[in-house]
């Protein structure tokens, strides 16, 4: 009698704890934990914010800023995203906190996302929102942005460069804060340079050792060379520079953080936000491009 007592208080707790939540229109649910402020958002702010997405079918966080670069934006109330906390956004206040509840079906009712491997029918999405400050103009906003900037970029060398020094590898830094090992630097008089086209064999894992891309073992699906210009953006910022310090025939390792990586967002559904990348590489040829064709006369200039 006891245990059905017990069991019949806890379903009568969890049925009053989701009706702490209300719904929007298009039924995403959600529940706001008031902060000091009364000040809610309005159209024009430029606001700061921690938001966080879960998978709770697969126990995975999706995205997540808390601990990392917040996300910031302008409030623009003609642009309500559907079936999104942005739906909320007028009835929040900095200070506030959100839990809300979003459903695979429904976003993929309104077209936002198709059924795969991550988001199966059924699912639902927990996410989170903190509201840490607003702006009055876009410039103070950027200010602060490259102040958090600054704070990760400082945060991930250290980290690199203490998972550099328990490895014992001896490496060269880049401008921007990639590493190069040089195992072998190769020809000294064909270095990929800015402006070289390089071919490379690669392979791409985490700094748990688990590989997530690349062309030089055998059970890669693409065996193909990667070539590219340097210097172009045909690759991420960091190997880009990091390739620098070889020439043709070169091998080596690159380790690459996260800001010169694929940053905060990651690549779904392969690399994770946030990500460290280290390559092995090996430089199989550094050639001058061929010349790219003349535009013709009269043609239409790209407007830059």
């Amino acid at each position: 009698m006891r245990r059905i007592t017990f069991t019949l208080l806890a379903a009568l707790v969890l049925l009053a704890s989701c009706n702490q939540y209300e719904k929007t229109p298009t039924g995403l649910a959600y529940k706001i934990s008031k902060g000091n402020s009364k000040d809610l958002l309005k159209q024009g702010q430029f606001v700061k914010m921690h938001v966080e997405y879960k998978l709770p079918a697969k126990d995975s966080v999706l995205s997540s800023s808390f601990g990392r670069i917040p996300v910031y934006f302008m409030v623009d109330t003609s642009r309500m995203s559907k079936h999104s906390f942005i739906e909320i956004i007028t009835k929040i206040a900095p200070g506030d906190k959100v839990d809300f509840v979003m459903n695979v079906d429904s976003l993929k009712k309104l077209g936002m996302l198709e059924y795969n491997n991550i988001f199966r029918q059924k699912d639902l999405i927990n996410g989170k929102v903190e509201v840490i400050k607003t702006f009055t103009t876009q410039e103070l906003m950027m200010a602060d942005y490259q102040k958090e900037m600054d704070i990760e970029k400082t945060r991930e060398t250290k980290e690199l460069k203490d998972f550099i020094a328990k490895k014992g590898a001896k490496v060269s830094e880049t401008p921007s804060g990639a590493f190069a090992e040089v195992t072998k630097q190769g020809d000294v008089n064909a270095m990929a340079d800015s402006g070289k086209q390089v071919s490379v064999m690669y392979r791409g894992t985490f700094t748990n050792g688990k590989k997530f891309d690349g062309n030089m073992d055998a059970d890669s699906q693409n065996k193909q060379p990667l070539t590219f210009v340097v210097g172009t953006g045909g690759v991420i910022k960091g190997m880009d520079e990091a390739l620098r310090f070889f020439g043709k025939g070169g091998t080596g390792k690159l380790f690459i953080p996260a800001l010169l990586g694929y940053g905060p967002n990651g690549s779904a559904p392969v690399i994770p936000p946030y990500a460290t990348l280290i390559f092995d590489i090996e430089v199989l040829d550094v050639t001058v491009p061929a010349p790219q064709p003349a535009m013709p006369q009269g043609a239409p200039q790209q407007q830059r």
